[in-house]
């Protein structure tokens, strides 16, 4: 018996954000996990138990913590800890500001034409 990778070829995997209800593909958003009321963040993706997922920007993580999603993702009762998870994404968030900044130092300038007249 062969064992296929994908169960629905042709189809892209998807999931939603838990802060914006957007979907995306399983490489654009972080998976989360829940453990003893902490929300901890699993870029590995291979934590046990159920998941939820969320673009990694402060402003998805906002709308979650203010729309109340962490419990109802997670299948669980009451209030969250998610103080690991906003740290997680304030730092990942840092990285890519200070990535963004390198890559725009590193560029070469853009050639200047100049008119020539006549």
């Amino acid at each position: 018996m062969t064992v296929t990778t994908d169960a629905r070829p042709g189809k892209p995997r998807e999931r939603t954000c838990i802060g914006c209800r957007k979907r995306s593909g399983p490489a654009d958003l972080l998976r989360m996990t829940v453990s003893g009321g902490l929300v901890l963040p699993d870029p590995d993706r291979r934590a046990p138990g159920r998941g939820a997922h969320l673009h990694p920007v402060t402003e998805c993580l906002d709308l979650a913590v203010r729309r109340k999603a962490f419990p109802r993702a997670f299948r669980v009762p009451g209030p969250l800890d998610v103080t690991g998870l906003q740290e997680y994404v304030a730092q990942r968030d840092k990285q890519e500001a200070s990535s963004a900044v390198q890559t725009a130092a590193t560029r070469p300038p853009a050639a200047v034409q100049t008119a020539v007249t006549t």
